[in-house]
């Protein structure tokens, strides 16, 4: 394919996504089926946690958090400022949507920021690179622990309530791998960095795999009749308004901190992020039921959403001269 048409091809693997969506819209998991899909589905989830926490650079992680501004100001975005914007347009617009919609946007809202994108586009738009590393490793690490307690805190204040017993299932399920994984570095992490497309290709049927069990239960449950076009189209406007409240606060807020230009981007893009990768295993383990489907379609939108902006914005800013670059020509001259 040229390379003038290729940017125009549809991402591989949001269009797995988007059929995975289709399939259980005609052919959803049903009886003995999908419980064997649920247990496969739990059983990838261990493996994919324990895998990410095999590859962790511990070393590159502790040095890239000596930055501990920058990183505050990233998490802060991530934990304080998304469930903040989101339990106030909950709060203040409760009629626009179905309450498992809200979830949903809540559920959002507390997720921990994505790894490879933020790192990709923080690059692009020549940021600190370094920062933006440590910062979505940070970011996925606490998340582990944080993102349920949010979601409780947030649930609670939206009338619903998560069970103890949800909370218990992130640990064994996602936390408990995790830390195994990355205990056991000394030994497999020359295994695991032979072995890159073994991680990516569980992280990615893992999610397809979750989406289809998910959206079938979702189906069964009557989502397409209880969503019509019109809920649809403010779905995705509650998501635009949400991204574009966080970029423009981590962009000029990062400015009036005096924070550089490259920690700037860093901020903007690792603070502007939510993980679809770590958000849907951590929904079906926090979330049961034929909700499940409504709960994660907000998350599906935000993330291809956050994509788009963000690979404009990214080169935007790679577009921009670098400071104090027009000085040093001029001094040259």
């Amino acid at each position: 394919m040229p390379a003038s048409l290729r940017r125009f091809a549809p991402d591989p693997f949001i269009t797995a996504i988007v059929l995975t969506v289709v399939l259980a819209t005609f052919l959803p998991a049903q009886g003995l089926f999908a419980i064997i899909v649920g247990y496969v589905t739990t059983a990838a989830i261990v493996l994919l946690f324990f895998l990410h926490g095999l590859r962790l650079p511990r070393d590159a992680l502790i040095a890239g958090l000596r930055n501990w501004r920058l990183h505050i100001t990233i998490l802060s975005a991530t934990f304080i400022l998304f469930p903040l914007v989101g339990l106030a347009l909950s709060s203040a617009f409760p009629a626009l949507m179905p309450r498992t919609l809200w979830l949903g946007v809540l559920f959002l809202c507390a997720l921990p920021s994505t790894v490879q994108s933020s790192i990709a586009f923080t690059s692009i738009a020549r940021g600190n690179v370094a920062g933006a590393v440590a910062a979505a490793g940070a970011s996925n690490m606490i998340g582990i622990v944080l993102t349920p307690l949010i979601v409780s805190v947030l649930v609670r204040s939206h009338g619903g309530g998560i069970s103890f017993s949800g909370i218990w299932d992130v640990v064994l399920q996602l936390c408990v791998p995790f830390v195994a994984g990355h205990l056991m570095r000394p030994w497999l992490a020359d295994w695991s960095a032979r072995h890159k497309t073994l991680t990516t290709l569980t992280d990615r049927g893992t999610i397809v795999l979750a989406v289809y069990g998910a959206f079938s239960a979702a189906v069964l449950g009557g989502i397409w009749h209880q969503l019509p076009p019109s809920g649809f189209a403010i779905l995705l406007l509650v998501c635009a308004v949400i991204l574009a409240i966080v970029l423009l606060v981590t962009h000029f807020g990062s400015g009036l901190a005096g924070f550089s230009r490259e920690d700037q981007i860093a901020i903007v893009f690792c603070g502007s992020k939510k993980s679809l990768a770590s958000g849907i295993p951590m929904a079906r383990v926090l979330f049961a039921g034929s909700g499940l489907g409504a709960i994660i379609l907000p998350l599906m939108i935000f993330h291809q959403m956050q994509l788009m902006v963000c690979a404009w914005l990214a080169r935007r800013y790679a577009e921009q001269p670098l400071p104090g670059a027009n000085a040093s020509a001029a001094d040259q001259v």
